[in-house]
């Protein structure tokens, strides 16, 4: 029998991990967005990019429609401060315990996991990067890899679905300590995500500008001091990915950041789970975070004049 899997989120990453695990298992798709959901059920869950094609995958808007069902695994995809009120929608309609995986960005998405007691918790990273663009439809932009880590349970308990992730084509490996990866991941985002933001979504003007180059420099050792002020550790270099880019190992794309396309579509970012962690934690730790600080203070003007502008009748 197949796996069956449940997606919470299927925008951009959920939707490129929903699609690929489709050819593996038995895949539904749990989003609020009801256009996105209807044009997924109507005409399949189409993915643009490198390898374009198009799914079918069973995925609804209403919680209450999953009353019964049972899973083997959840992965979350949302946006980090939903995971709480996803969590608490699904624990009242499904039936078992199946195991809880977050690849979100961001802090407190496992803690949030771990108050279901009795469930395996997964954390993990990837670096896939994705955008949405229309309902029903996603576009893959870069294909990396995924790392999966138990933060509750064993990493025997994670190796049925990192061999559905490697089978369907997303490279995944297992880790009895998967923070490394997370914090690695965690810092590039904290500093490329915002900037990404800032520069309206043109990833050039991270890379050309002497000055944006010095913040990010910046802005990437406050992080690491953090950080390693909490006791994290890295399992890779947080800003490689940039060093490559501006060494000339790897062509400079025009995918901007995740917050980038929160910002044009108006909608909430994740900053407060990313720079804004960074900041709380600096002022707790006493690890000074001066350049972070002001980056998360543009940025949540950014948001709100970004909210405002849709929300402005025509």
């Amino acid at each position: 029998m197949a796996a069956r899997i449940l997606v919470v989120g299927c925008g951009a990453i959920g939707g490129l991990f929903a699609a690929a695990l489709s050819a593996v298992a038995e895949i539904t798709a749990f989003d609020v967005n009801a256009e996105h959901v209807k044009a997924i059920s109507a005409k399949g869950l189409r993915i643009l990019g490198k390898n374009p094609r198009t799914v079918r995958i069973d995925a609804t808007a209403d919680a209450v429609a999953l009353k019964g069902a049972s899973f083997d695994a959840v992965i979350f995809l949302i946006k980090s401060k939903m995971t709480g009120t996803a969590l608490a929608q699904l624990r009242q309609v499904l039936a078992g315990n199946p195991m809880l995986v977050t690849l979100q960005n961001g802090m407190g998405n496992a803690e949030a996991l771990l108050s279901q007691p009795q469930a395996v918790v997964v954390r993990g990273v990837t670096m896939n990067a994705g955008r949405y663009v229309e309902p029903g439809c996603v576009e893959s932009l870069i294909e990396g890899k995924t790392w999966l880590g138990p933060a509750r349970g064993r990493v025997a308990d994670i190796a049925p679905l990192a061999d559905l992730l490697n089978k369907s084509g997303m490279e995944t490996e297992t880790t009895a300590d998967p923070m490394g990866a997370v914090w690695s991941k965690f810092v590039f985002n904290c500093v490329m995500n915002p900037l990404g933001a800032l520069m309206m979504g043109n990833n050039a003007a991270r890379y050309d500008a002497p000055e944006m180059r010095a913040l990010i420099d910046d802005m990437a050792a406050e992080c690491i001091a953090v950080v390693s002020a909490l006791g994290g550790t890295f399992a890779f270099p947080p800003m490689e990915f940039v060093e490559k880019v501006r060494a000339g190992e790897i062509p400079l794309s025009q995918h901007a950041g995740s917050m980038a396309l929160d910002i044009a579509r108006g909608i909430p970012t994740e900053i407060d789970e990313l720079t804004g962690f960074v900041v709380r934690e600096g002022e707790r730790l006493k690890v000074p975070v001066p350049n972070c600080k002001a980056v998360y203070r543009l940025t949540k003007g950014l948001e709100l004049a970004a909210q405002r502008r849709v929300a402005k009748p025509r």
